[in-house]
């Protein structure tokens, strides 16, 4: 025989009477009446040639056949129930579910810190995996559960069909420059860097963040960029060193400030502001799980960067 001739019902059915040993326990407990559990016992004699189960005093007790079936169906069962159990709840404080991101290097930086916190308090046993992935394949990454979300500003993935979005924050673009940068010294607390400024600078720009490098061909300072680097997590260190310039979100550049030895400049420039969102795929949309991360994600990163004026 093969499964396909077999339905669950009667495993449901053999699996109550071998725990009961008694046909009528087993109906009371499926909720049967006593002749519809005896029917579904007979087709699955039929089924497997064998009689499964014989009279005994109290009841039935199953023949050789059965003992050996037993195991092999409550584990199918047992298996069936957690599975449809973990597809209507999440348990954070109790899983051990590995969640996979997109996070350029910068992201990294600036959203598992807290992030890692969070799970640390909510979710211990919770695992994260990030990696950056090509723009043009993070939208087939989540629509086939390669990974669960992507965090950044990603316009290529907002306008495909099966992926779902929320705005996290709004930031802008700023140059970061080394404290006593001489063009700082030309400028008035407050005044901004205009174009005729900016030609005045040299940058450093990295490349697997290529909107920076779009800005500077837009505005024909791509010819001025004097070091590419492969990842963006080392230009202030760079920066620190020269009279390199390096175009990079307000917020990010905020922190650097904040540690001492850099100064930002705002640049008169288009196409600053920019919207840093998480994406999903609707396939996952009410999956607990994600349900759930997607939730902390939004409730830890809504509010940064609000403003960043």
């Amino acid at each position: 025989m093969h499964i396909n001739d077999i339905d669950l019902n009667l495993l449901r059915v053999f699996d109550a009477i071998y725990s009961t040993r008694n046909v009528s326990r087993a109906a009371e407990r499926l909720g049967l009446t006593q002749p519809a559990a005896s029917q579904g016992l007979t087709r699955l004699r039929l089924l497997l040639g064998d009689a499964l189960f014989v009279r005994a005093p109290g009841g039935v007790a199953p023949t050789p056949r059965s003992e050996r079936l037993a195991v092999a169906v409550q584990q199918a069962l047992a298996t069936l129930e957690q599975a449809l159990g973990e597809a209507s709840q999440f348990d954070p404080a109790a899983s051990g579910k590995t969640f996979r991101l997109h996070l350029s290097d910068i992201g990294e930086a600036r959203f598992l810190p807290p992030l890692m916190a969070d799970l640390h308090q909510r979710a211990p046993g919770v695992r994260l995996e990030s990696s950056p992935w090509p723009h043009d394949q993070i939208a087939p990454a989540l629509d086939s559960g390669a990974i669960d979300f992507a965090l950044g500003f990603l316009p290529s993935v907002a306008n495909t069909q099966n992926t779902q979005r929320a705005q996290v924050l709004q930031d802008r673009y700023s140059i970061l420059l080394r404290a006593g940068h001489p063009l700082l010294a030309r400028q008035q607390p407050g005044q901004t860097l205009a174009l005729a400024d900016l030609r005045q600078l040299d940058f450093v720009a990295v490349r697997s963040h290529a909107q920076t490098l779009r800005i500077l061909q837009l505005l024909k300072l791509d010819g001025q960029v004097r070091l590419t680097a492969a990842h963006f997590l080392a230009l202030p260190s760079i920066v620190r060193e020269s009279d390199l310039a390096v175009l990079m979100p307000l917020n990010i550049a905020r922190g650097f400030v904040a540690a001492g030895g850099y100064a930002i400049a705002e640049p008169d420039m288009p196409v600053r502001d920019f919207t840093v969102s998480l994406y999903w795929s609707r396939r996952f949309e009410t999956d607990p799980g994600n349900v759930w991360l997607r939730q902390r994600l939004l409730a830890l990163f809504a509010d940064m960067g609000e403003n960043p004026v």
